[in-house]
This record gives structure tokens, sequence and C-alpha cells, in this order.
């Protein structure tokens, strides 16, 4: 079986969750399929690589490059039994190859543009041209497959016209054997942490999703003790920026131990600071997994985590760290509990240790990549 792997990241640029999936999936898949990955940006070796943005528009709306984009990805997917497309970046390149040469089309959902209204204030307009795409694509697909249960009930309410029948639940996964406690310190140690003192982490990019400022705004009540360490990139927008850096002056002005690293840190270096850290805290307010939850609990960390989205399909509360509800009509309940949760762990370290103890035993018998590529492909099979 030749199968056309479609997607905007693939390694050595990645910088999502969608990216870590395929990154993993595709090294799986090549044991089992003949395997084709076409990708966006500049080349690299194992995929062949499409240029993101059209000399002949540069000033257009970045949804506009990505439509040109998945022509040109429909072109090259042409010798395929199956198309399988990730996120929205890449759906109509699915669809459009699907309509040319008669391929059954499978698409993941990593996340829904409906769910995401935000997205309006980074990309204007052109989110009605990505909502536009992945409708189309996701109405016509042959198979959608939902990274969590919780996914695939979105899958349904979002677009009630998809059958329920051609939605699979396939997991996201983690490579356990890379992710796993490391006992050096020295990146953490160098970052200015001081190691007599817990610390909480989070990992992730600041968008509307990954609710910075809720965590920022939680900080402000945690226990004195403790350090927070955050690996953020850029913010989306202007607007999101500005509002992190004021949440971050506010409480720098209350409390010490807050360090910020605005880069992308390699994947060892990710692995150090989750070991050491005290507990990982997910604020999200829309996770239809979230994959570095799967990372923290590999490497033994207890998840402070937001109730959302497919989330409880990972973390179980109570055993592996512990969750808390969110509800946009009330942020600063949502903070008080995020604040709440990480300073019971901070009172009982022991506490914490076991439950990271116990997300690891979760994270290798329940996510492991080869298992989540073999279903992969049992839904291949089945079309």
């Amino acid at each position: 079986m030749r199968v056309g792997l479609l997607t905007r990241e693939y390694p050595p640029d990645v910088y999502g969750g969608a990216g870590v999936h395929v990154d993993y999936l595709s090294r799986h898949l090549r044991d089992l399929v003949d395997l084709q990955v076409v990708c966006m940006g500049r080349p690299r070796r194992g995929a062949t690589a499409v240029p993101e943005r059209d000399p002949r528009f540069p000033d257009a709306n970045p949804a506009l490059h990505v439509l040109s984009t998945d022509l040109q990805m429909a072109a090259i997917a042409t010798d395929v039994d199956i198309v399988h497309s990730h996120t929205w970046y890449a759906n109509l390149a699915g669809h459009l190859a699907k309509l040319l040469y008669g391929v059954p089309h499978v698409m993941t959902t990593h996340s829904l543009e409906p769910m995401r209204p935000w997205k309006a204030e980074q990309l204007g307009g052109g989110y009605q041209v990505s909502s536009w795409a992945e409708r189309t694509a996701i109405e016509a697909a042959d198979a959608v497959i939902a990274v969590s249960q919780q996914m695939a009930h979105d899958v349904l309410a979002a677009y009630p016209q998809v059958d329920p029948e051609r939605i699979h639940v396939v997991y996201n996964g983690i490579d356990a054997e890379f992710y796993a406690p490391d006992p050096a310190t020295d990146l953490v140690e160098a970052l200015g942490v001081d190691l007599s003192r817990p610390y909480v982490a989070f990992v992730g990019r600041i968008t509307r999703q990954k609710g910075v400022p809720h965590l920022l705004r939680a900080a402000r009540r945690l226990d004195p003790s403790l350090q927070l360490l955050l690996l953020a990139g850029a913010a989306d927008t202007p607007e999101l920026a500005a509002e992190t850096d004021r949440a971050l002056t506010d409480l720098r002005n209350e409390r010490d131990g807050i360090f910020v690293v605005a880069e992308m840190l390699p994947p060892e270096s990710v692995r150090q600071v989750l070991t050491h850290a005290l507990a990982f805290v997910c604020p999200s307010i829309y996770e239809p997994l979230g994959i570095v939850n799967l990372e923290a609990m590999a490497c033994a960390t207890a998840v402070v985590a937001s109730a959302v989205g497919g989330i409880p399909e990972v973390v179980v509360d109570g055993e592996t760290g512990l969750l808390v509800e969110y509800d946009e009509r009330h942020p600063a309940d949502f903070e008080a509990g995020l604040a709440d949760a990480v300073n019971t762990l901070a009172a009982d370290p022991d506490k914490a240790g076991a439950m990271g103890e116990a997300g690891r035993r979760r994270a290798v018998e329940r996510f492991d990549w080869a298992i989540i590529a073999r279903r992969t492909v049992e839904v291949y099979e089945a079309l």
C-alpha cells in the first residue's frame, strides 16, 4: 500500500503537537506501508517539500499562500493508494487529490477551526478561508481520525453532516524511550533555576488556546517557595504579546523565581525541564489531546491541567495529576483552581512524585507510537 502523507510540519521544522504527531507516526508507518511525505517549507530529507509562500502575491493574506501550496501538494501526490492529510493547512490538498486521482482521503483532526474563534484575531479574513477549507475536506473525507473521544464528539457537533461511521479515534502517542526521566540538571541550572526550591513548568506556544495569561495570573497565588519556568515561543499577535507582557510584569513585581525562555528549545532540553519540575501545568482552554501532557507524564512528572477536550483521557485526575474545571464565564475561578492544585502538590511532594510514576506507567502502556501506527494502518485497510 502506497500512502501519501500531506502535512505542513515535518522535521526539523516542528512547532506544535500536530508536527510531533506526524514526526513519530511517519517513522513507524515506514515499517508498515510505502510512505511518501509531502510537506511545506524548505527542502529536507525524507519528504518532498513545497514552498510555503507564493512569490506571485507576497503581501496576500497567509491563508491564500496555504491554498496555493495545497495545489502544489495535490499535484505531487499522484501515485498513491491513499492520501492522509494533517491539519487544515493540508486538508484541502488531500481533498483535491481525492477528486483528481479517485483515491480515498483520510484526514486527522488535531483541532477544529470552529472551536478556535480567536484565530480571527490572528488571521483576519483568512480564518474564514481556513474554516471553509476544513469544512470542505472533512465533510467529503472517506475517514476522519480524531485524536481523542472528545475530539470525535467535537467533529460531530461542528460538522453534523459527517457520518459517525467515518470517524475513528486514534490517540496521539509518546516516544517513552526518548521522553524518560533525565538525571542531568545542567540546562535547568543554566536557565537560572534554583534547584534547592521546587519549580513548575509550562511548555507551549503563546496562543489563546494555551491559556498562558490564565497561568500567569494563577501564579500570583502560588506558594512563595515555588518557581515558575515557561518555555514559550513568540505570541501569535501583538495584542496577546502585550497582554502576556503585562501579566509577567505584574507577576514579577510580586514574587521572584519567574523564568521565561522565548525560544524553541531542542527536545533534549525540554525533557530535562520536565523531569525536574514538581509539576507540569497545562492551562489550555481548548486541547484535543495535548501531547505535551504525555511528554511530562513519560518524564515521570505530575500534571496539573484544565479538564478540557481530550486532556481527561490522558491525565487521570487524582492518579497521574490534578484536573481543574474551566468555564469561560468564570476565568478567575479557573485561575484559583490552577493555583490551588499546584499548591496541593507543593505541600505534598511525595504525592506529586507518586503521580509522576503513575503517569510514566500510563504513558508507556497506553500511548506507544507503534500501537498507534498499526491502528492508523487499520483505518487505511478498511477503505
